[in-house]
């Protein structure tokens, strides 16, 4: 018990730490430590003791990351670009066996190309959607309380799902600038609905999706992958000079094994 419990600390530290990294969305992070599906599963069966201590065990662990690790992360990042970049791609990889086995792959197939590639398609398509010239005012009538509600669902989708950006879904939406301007003067007309439809969708998506991998693991997973790898694509800085490449190949490698290390503690707790 003491081992899981340190275990699920663990990664709320590291999908913590992560969560401002460009990129790197902490629920890429979450399902790449093999934690994912237990959180979705612990939201919905909320009322059960042993979900809220999962739950409250990985924010303690998320908020000190948060705390503690962000901003020297974003710092290395913002020094070292290329060497943690590949530090964070090496991550991927290191948690890509557990996904694979989650999805049930024993050997290469068409589904198991096809899955995947719908999913980077989706990110893709998301991210050269044009930005809506739509802003959110102070002026609020029902029919911008209905949009604000169906954002709110889809920004707690992007949210739920793991390689999906929320910002750029509210640049999609036209109201990045509006809801950052709500936020600062706490205007509740636009807080309240967004709020209203980010809880629901929340509600909505994390059940559907138990449902899709208690039931369809294999499609459910190799698609969450292609969102993973979609965004690992956006943030590949390039082949390193000649004198870099030792170092960015060895963070890589530490990267890696961190996660897999990490990753393989949820097959034995």
């Amino acid at each position: 018990m003491k081992g899981s419990v340190l275990s699920v600390m663990l990664k709320g530290l590291c999908v913590g730490s992560t969560m401002m990294v460009p990129g790197v969305s902490g629920g890429s992070m979450a399902m790449l430590l093999g934690i994912y599906d237990r959180l979705i599963y612990s939201v919905n069966s909320i009322r059960s003791v042993k979900s809220l201590l999962l739950l409250g065990t990985f924010s303690a662990g998320g908020f000190i990351g948060i705390l503690l690790f962000s901003q020297p992360l974003l710092s290395l990042l913002d020094r070292y670009p290329m060497q943690m970049l590949y530090f964070f791609m090496g991550a991927v990889g290191g948690g890509i066996p557990l996904m694979l086995k989650k999805a049930e792959v024993r050997q290469l197939s068409i589904p198991v190309l096809v899955w995947p590639a719908l999913g980077m398609l989706l990110v893709w398509t998301l991210s050269v959607l044009p930005e809506a010239p739509v802003q959110t005012g102070l002026s609020m009538g029902v029919k911008e309380t209905v949009f604000l509600l169906m954002t709110g669902i889809a920004a707690a989708v992007a949210l739920i799902l793991p390689g999906i950006s929320v910002s750029y879904l509210l640049l999609v939406f036209g109201v990045y600038d509006g809801m950052i301007l709500a936020l600062h003067g706490f205007h509740l007309p636009v807080l309240v609905p967004f709020g209203a439809g980010v809880l629901l969708g929340i509600f909505l998506s994390t059940r559907t999706l138990e449902h899709a991998m208690k039931n369809y693991p294999r499609p459910t997973y190799l698609i969450i992958f292609g969102f993973i790898l979609a965004s690992l694509v956006e943030i590949f800085p390039g082949v390193p000079e000649a004198n870099q490449m030792l170092l960015c190949g060895t963070l890589a490698g530490a990267g890696f094994f961190a996660v897999r290390s990490l990753s393989g503690l949820e097959e034995t707790t």
